[in-house]
């Protein structure tokens, strides 16, 4: 059971190397590196990401098979539909991109989850994707209410391709109205597939599903090499998930 040890600006190995179901931590492949700006971007582009506890050295992931939500596919309850239809039409109600990152990524680092304890977002991870958003390849999405941020998420984005990372809520719905406002925009610019890494029960009714690292590793190298998506949020973008059911 070899992990591969890397040192700053090594390349990864290929994803396909990564550790299986045989072994103890399916999906890990390599240790050590950096988490610098280019190194982030390569292995995001490669369908690579980093993952580790305080304490731990930097580990890098490529699970097998990986949890997406094409945004064609993403399930919209009816609970949900009516919340985002009244926040779509509430003047006090506004989805903002990358306004306030430093403040979405604290509070996802600082949110508990059921069934954890502490969090991956460790304070060198922090930093990191701060300078990964100074670069321009992570965002964030905010829900805010009367001048208040009351929810959001991170994610990364390069090229099209676009990778979930974590969300956080201070009120009911915060955060799921993020989500769909990424699917809303994602749709409107040309995002075919956001990655979601880990397999959820939440995420599954959202409409994310598995598939093979093979086939996602080769939808992210096409989608990279795209233009970039233009981040930015228009309401006029709440018509790719209402709109359509106004005929169902």
């Amino acid at each position: 059971m070899h992990l591969p040890w890397l040192h700053p600006g090594d390349p990864f190995p290929d994803a396909s190397t990564a550790w299986d179901a045989r072994q103890p931590a399916p999906g890990l492949l390599a240790a050590g590196g950096a988490l610098d700006v280019d190194t982030l971007h390569r292995a995001y582009s490669c369908g690579i990401f980093p993952w580790f506890s305080e304490g731990q050295p930097i580990l890098w992931w490529s699970t097998d098979p990986r949890m997406v939500l094409f945004t064609r596919e993403f399930k919209l309850h009816r609970s949900l539909r009516k919340t985002l239809a009244k926040f779509a039409a509430d003047p006090r109600c506004e989805i903002r991109i990358d306004s306030a990152f430093d403040e979405v990524i604290r509070a996802c680092a600082s949110s508990e989850r059921p069934g954890q304890s502490g969090t991956w977002i460790v304070p060198n991870m922090v930093r990191a994707y701060q300078a990964f958003h100074r670069a321009g390849y992570a965002h964030s999405v905010e829900t805010w209410v009367e001048g208040r941020l009351v929810g959001g998420l991170y994610c990364v984005g390069i090229g099209r391709a676009v990778f979930g990372e974590s969300m956080f809520t201070r009120q009911p719905d915060a955060s799921k109205i993020a989500l769909a406002a990424l699917v809303a925009l994602g749709r409107a610019q040309g995002v075919a597939m956001i990655d979601c890494q880990q397999n959820t029960r939440h995420l599954a009714s959202l409409g994310a599903r598995e598939i093979p690292r093979a086939e996602f590793v080769q939808h992210v190298a096409a989608a990279a090499a795209l233009p970039p998506a233009q981040w930015r949020f228009d309401p006029v973008y709440w018509t790719q998930l209402l709109q359509p059911s106004m005929h169902a």
